[in-house]
């Protein structure tokens, strides 16, 4: 029990690591300038549904961690891992580089590597590939905001 307790211990301080760069990189006064397209959730929305979906997401792959085995571990958590590398770098290419369209590059690659860990964690847990189902929707939706933002503000962004 304690080193299932640890292992989901581990994936929560790494997707708090992910999570972070949207503390280090906030909108601020730039993002608050832009024209905003239609159905842009409320500001306190935004870190409502992304602090569920960290926690979703480490459930997610703690159940991965603990189903797998041993030998099938790395290769069952590759695509998790590599989707909250491409998480995290979202803030700061479009929140603090100001990159619009470099961010929906990013968010598009992040898509994918969502649909990714959906298999493969399908293969191993259908729980944990449902965990991450409202992450792929909120995903979606996010990649609709960066890209009507960026239209709606180009050639600004």
């Amino acid at each position: 029990m304690s080193r299932s307790l640890s292992i989901l211990g581990g994936w929560l301080l790494l997707v708090a690591l992910a999570a972070s760069s949207g503390i280090l990189a906030p909108p601020g006064a730039w993002y608050a300038a832009l024209e905003k397209p239609p159905l842009t959730p409320p500001d306190w929305l935004f870190p409502v549904a992304w602090t569920l979906l960290y926690v979703l997401m480490a459930i997610a792959a703690w159940r991965v961690t603990l189903v797998a085995p041993a030998g099938q571990r790395r290769r069952a958590l590759t695509p998790f891992v590599a989707q909250l590398v491409a998480n995290g770098l979202w803030s700061w290419l479009f929140f603090a580089a100001h990159w619009m369209l470099i961010g929906l590059l990013d968010l598009l690659l992040l898509w994918g590597l969502i649909v990714w860990t959906l298999v493969t964690f399908s293969r191993y847990s259908r729980a944990a590939m449902g965990l991450l189902i409202p992450y792929l929707v909120w995903v979606s939706f996010a990649a609709y905001l960066n890209a009507a933002v960026l239209v709606l503000n180009f050639p600004a962004g």
